[in-house]
């Protein structure tokens, strides 16, 4: 090795870059946080060749001053903190004073800037670094062409211009998530991709993720001490093959954060299974000394103080937001957010933030407590509002978690009483069962009531909109589920078989039998052996008393031997329930009668994330009058 030697400055600043500079697309987000943080409120980027031949980003914003343009070049040359507690208490997107250095070390860049109050621009050459007069109204234009045409070896690490102008494609839109406020327009090899003028959050993520998306989302919005989280995050229906939907922002800077990843996840775990990913776009806000953004030069992870504090909130949230069922509000059309009629009713939920003992569903963060507060909805064509129903609770509400759940039905004859069609019969004809008139006074429930049951497979419903259709089987599998996880957190109530179900299993379901008897003792199975490789189920849960005891014990021998026995107990025991709930849950093909189908749509009501089944499809849906009537061409 040779003695220690001083680096150039070029070196010192191509080093730089390959930390800062790793392809066109690093260069867009470092530019475009500048241009955030000057103030800009309109920002207009063109790119040629993916970004590979130029990048030019023109703003509105404060611009530079003459006697700053060379210093703004200058590695480690910032005006955005001056110490060490500016340092902990970034509120920029910028500060390391890295970026232009490093981008005009690997490309040729000019800078053209006019201040607030000088007669006139001026430019700045990268190479050289001499300034000169130039014509342009307040704000800054930053030039640059010809990436690493200084580094033949690193540009041949680029992509296609396709690839590369994809990745520019998706800076531009974190940026234009977290900042609807400013005026956004991309062009492409002389094409306006994207012009997105300033408006509010629900109109920029609907521009740029697809209306689509805010038709298959709910809104978030939950505060807890110094953390909020606002935001939307998709329904299962909406779940995606990759992470390519998926953003989350603090404090306004997009942030890929396994410990964030992680709470959305769990948050997700109930309703959304296998390798589907959902969709969100979601902003956490705190206290800016509450995470650290200076983790990596591309600013993109981050590191919070409190870190499970955070991870608690934003999990709490967002379960308690999906876990709302859209079934309880499915007739109101006065809901306040914007996307009520799209979402089922309750985007826009609210949080409430207080000191006081968690409540049922409440969550501790941070020292606070996040409760949801249930909202007052106004039913289409009455006066009288009512509010939704707490969960586990309804007016046809199961009357005790003992008893099967088609056996309650007798207990709801009544309700045939209560149905009603909204139209009088037609002359000649007798108007059916379910379509007796509803009591004066009375108001309908969201998801109406049972008119009749189409192929054995759904439900058709009538309420205050429209019709609902209703997948039976994975709706009462949804029932059964919540059900199931709030019955066995106590003593689970038995349901005794006058004859036992005796059926004939492997030796390794037999062995496995053996080894789990306690474990499913305490799910209400008393199992025994019979014989050889025979066994006999003597009791099983009152839930599942109508289930296929033989089918569903060999599934669940299944997924016990598999696993250990203590872990089945503790981080498999949801999955184990969503088995004895599918197999539980009503099969096609069952004929309910009109008591059976409206007991099923008040549990509904009453349940939590009641709108899709455990596997994460969707269980109901609503046909308004307006859609039956532009399907017939009525009114045209």
């Amino acid at each position: 090795m040779t003695v220690i030697q001083r680096l150039s400055d070029l070196l010192i600043n191509q080093i730089a870059a390959g930390e800062v500079v790793e392809r066109p697309a690093s260069v867009l987000k470092e530019v475009l946080e500048n241009a955030v943080d000057a103030g800009a409120r309109a920002i207009e980027v063109q790119l040629e060749q993916g970004g590979v031949r130029r990048i030019r980003v023109a703003d509105d914003g404060c611009g530079i001053g003459r006697e700053d343009l060379a210093l703004a070049l200058e590695r480690h040359a910032t005006s955005k903190i001056a110490s060490l507690d500016d340092l902990e208490r970034v509120g920029t997107m910028g500060f390391r004073g890295e970026a232009l250095a490093a981008i005009a070390a690997v490309a040729r860049t000019t800078i053209t800037s006019r201040a607030e109050g000088e007669a006139h621009a001026w430019r700045i050459d990268g190479n050289d670094r001499q300034t000169e007069p130039a014509a342009l109204n307040q704000g800054t234009v930053v030039d640059v062409a010809d990436l690493y045409y200084n580094t033949p070896a690193r540009r041949k690490f680029l992509k296609s211009e396709g690839t590369e102008y994809a990745h520019c494609d998706e800076v531009f839109r974190r940026v234009a998530l977290a900042r609807p406020d400013v005026g956004m327009q991309l062009s492409h090899n002389g094409r306006v991709v994207h012009r997105l003028p300033p408006g509010a959050p629900f109109a920029r993520i609907g521009a740029l993720m697809g209306d689509d998306f805010l038709l298959h989302a709910r809104e978030v919005q939950a505060e807890g001490g110094i953390l909020r989280l606002t935001g939307f995050a998709s329904l299962p229906a909406y779940s995606r093959a990759s992470r390519d939907a998926q953003y989350f922002f603090v404090n306004g800077r997009f942030v890929r954060d396994k410990l964030l990843a992680h709470a959305v996840r769990e948050a997700y775990a109930d309703i959304l299974h296998g390798s589907r990913h959902p969709a969100y776009v979601l902003f956490l806000e705190l206290d800016p000394a509450g995470v650290d953004v200076n983790v990596h030069p591309a600013k993109i992870e981050v590191r919070f103080r409190e870190s499970r504090a955070v991870h608690q909130f934003v999990y709490h949230a967002l379960k308690r937001v999906l876990a709302e069922s859209g079934a309880a509000q499915a007739g109101d059309h006065s809901a306040s957010s914007h996307f009520a009629s799209a979402t089922g009713g309750i985007a826009g939920a609210a949080f409430a933030s207080t000191s006081a003992a968690p409540s049922r569903g409440g969550a501790a963060t941070g020292g606070a407590v996040t409760h949801f507060a249930p909202a007052t909805f106004q039913p289409a064509g009455n006066s009288r509002p009512w509010p939704a129903p707490a969960p586990q609770q309804g007016r046809l509400a199961m009357e005790s978690a003992s008893r099967s759940y088609f056996d309650f039905a007798a207990g709801a004859r009544s309700a045939a009483t209560r149905m009603t069609t909204g139209a009088a019969p037609m002359a000649g004809s007798t108007a059916p069962l379910s379509a007796t008139s509803l009591p004066a006074g009375d108001i309908a429930p969201p998801l109406g009531y049972a008119l009749a049951q189409l192929h054995g497979i759904y439900i058709l419903a009538q309420n205050a909109t429209g019709l609902i259709l209703v997948d039976m089987h994975a709706a009462h599998e949804r029932i059964l589920y919540e059900k199931l996880k709030t019955v066995l957190d106590g003593r689970p109530s038995v349901q005794r078989l006058l004859i036992p179900a005796v059926f004939s299993v492997s030796a390794r379901d037999m062995a496995a039998a053996e080894e789990c008897t306690d474990v499913l003792a305490g799910m209400g199975f008393e199992v025994s052996s019979a014989g050889p490789q025979e066994l006999a189920v003597r009791s099983v849960p009152a839930l599942l008393a109508s289930a296929p005891v033989a089918e569903l014990m060999r599934k669940l021998l299944e997924e016990l031997r598999e696993f250990p026995a203590s872990e089945v107990v503790t981080t498999r025991r949801n999955e184990l329930l969503a088995t004895m709930a599918c197999h539980g849950a009503v099969r096609a093909n069952r004929q309910l009668t009109i008591p059976e189908m409206n007991a099923l749509l008040r549990d509904m009501e009453a349940t939590e994330r009641a709108d899709q089944c455990n596997h994460g499809r969707p269980t109901w849906t609503q046909l308004t009058m307006a859609d039956l009537d532009r399907f017939f061409m009525r009114g045209q």
